[in-house]
């Protein structure tokens, strides 16, 4: 198989089950907003590999499993209303990411200020995912008919971000910088 195709060649892109589309339009943008956030979680785990801290297997694990659900988000995003979507969301997928917030955040310090997004490259760059998570939620948001179940996922999904953010820094010994005294 080619990775070239020239069909996108004059400005449209296939959605799931063939149907063309311009590639401005709202579910491009969505789950190819889904692709780069993906991307922007799979440049954090890089930054780990040298890395060592206590619970590294597990965060690898809970990222190995979002991008794989990520990349499914994605696929439904790319399905056209009416279609059969071959792989779901669960209340489940969302409650997974619930728990490991709860557990991640119970180990870190309260938030008391807004804190500055950076630290650790893997921890910066985990920040950068979750805003571009939240570009990905204002899309998908724009789109009629969306599963319900995406929503959530993507909001939660940005949550979980900030806190896994937070928490590998916290493990790889990096302090917190809050706002500047005054702002």
């Amino acid at each position: 198989m080619r990775i070239y195709t020239k069909s996108g060649d004059k400005g449209t892109t296939s959605l799931v089950y063939g149907q063309r589309i311009p590639k401005n339009d709202l579910r491009v943008e969505a789950y190819g907003t889904c692709d780069e956030a993906n991307s922007m979680i799979g440049l954090a785990m890089s930054h780990l590999q040298t890395s060592s801290f206590a619970n590294k297997d597990e965060v690898n694990e809970a990222f190995h499993k979002i991008q794989t659900i990520l990349f499914h988000v994605g696929a439904e995003l790319a399905t056209p209303e009416g279609k059969e979507v071959k792989w779901k969301l669960t209340d489940e997928d969302i409650k997974d990411l619930e728990h490991t917030i709860d557990k991640w955040d119970a180990s870190l310090e309260p938030l008391k200020n807004f804190i500055l997004p950076g630290g650790h490259p893997a921890g910066a760059t985990l920040h950068c995912a979750r805003t571009v998570i939240r570009r990905a939620e204002r899309c998908a948001v724009a789109i009629e008919h969306v599963n319900p179940l995406v929503l959530a996922y993507l909001n939660r999904l940005s949550d979980f971000l900030f806190v896994a953010a937070r928490y590998i820094n916290n493990g790889l010994g990096e302090q917190e910088k809050t706002l500047h005294e005054g702002s």
